[in-house]
């Protein structure tokens, strides 16, 4: 929901993607202390997070991650490089831009969440990101901290028009004020696939745009989160009828025109608009 694709298995494991550079894992309680690997063994002691499949535990990230090869016959990762080292002339700009982390904006959040690693990963994500897509890595490494903020019930509304924008309110229809950012908007919504409203896992707020119309039924195709239908037909698809036509051809603005008059949003054609979470 929001900017995340949201996988709700009913394992108790639950995938979020920021269709960018950010996935998270959540686990239900049960699997405390059963698992192993790459995230490690969910027991809330992060010092033995780099256990090997071996079951040592190692203070080198690359070790770690080298043992936990899907195969043998894989090559090892190699030893990672210094991003600004590598790129000095990013330095200046992604300590300025990550400093956003250890300022004001975040200072409810420092006491919960030590900011110092997601500086240290945000400055390093920046340096990395060279040739364009440079904003999209700092902003999704400052995401992520945003995150683990909400995760201990800090929300922080830390996106400006000039830091990692998201303009939901260019969706509004004329005269209307639909649509709005939310830093940590709600997680579960009802869907033409989910009509009840009810996830499976409770899930903190995801950030996005957030329709709020009353009792909408969203869309969630394509990335986008958008009010569909207040009912769902059938199959969730809307059947158009017949539209008027120029000289036998159905023109693009009757198409459009009359989507709106069944759906209340654009259908995505050329020259119309269809409400993004990012």
């Amino acid at each position: 929901m929001g900017i995340y694709l949201v996988v709700d298995t009913e394992v108790g494991l639950v995938l979020l993607w920021d269709r960018k550079t950010s996935i998270f894992l959540k686990l239900s309680p049960e699997f405390k202390g059963r698992v192993c690997g790459l995230c490690g063994n969910f027991d809330d002691n992060a010092v033995n997070d780099f256990t090997t499949r071996s079951q040592s535990v190692v203070g080198n990230a690359l070790e770690f991650g080298n043992s936990w090869k899907f195969s043998p016959s894989c090559a090892d990762a190699p030893a990672p490089r210094d991003a600004c080292a590598a790129n000095p002339h990013r330095r200046s700009w992604a300590q300025k831009q990550c400093s956003v982390l250890n300022s004001a904006t975040f200072a409810a959040c420092h006491a919960h969440v030590e900011p110092a690693k997601y500086y240290e990963a945000c400055v390093g994500d920046a340096c990395a990101c060279d040739s364009g897509g440079d904003c999209e890595c700092l902003c999704t490494a400052v995401a992520a901290y945003a995150q683990a903020c909400h995760d201990v019930g800090v929300c922080v509304s830390w996106r400006t028009p000039d830091i990692c924008p998201l303009f939901c309110d260019y969706y509004n229809r004329e005269g209307q004020c639909e649509w709005h950012y939310q830093p940590c908007g709600p997680p579960c919504m009802r869907t033409c696939r989910n009509p009840s409203g009810r996830c499976l896992t409770d899930l903190p707020g995801l950030e996005g745009g957030v329709n709020e119309i009353d009792s909408p039924i969203y869309s969630t195709a394509v990335g986008s989160t958008h009010a569909l239908c207040r009912v769902c037909p059938g199959n969730s698809v809307p059947v158009f009828p017949k539209l008027p036509s120029q000289g036998g051809t159905v023109t693009q603005t009757d198409t459009v025109r009359r989507a709106r008059q069944l759906t209340g949003k654009g259908t995505g054609t050329r020259g119309d608009r269809v409400p993004r979470g990012a």
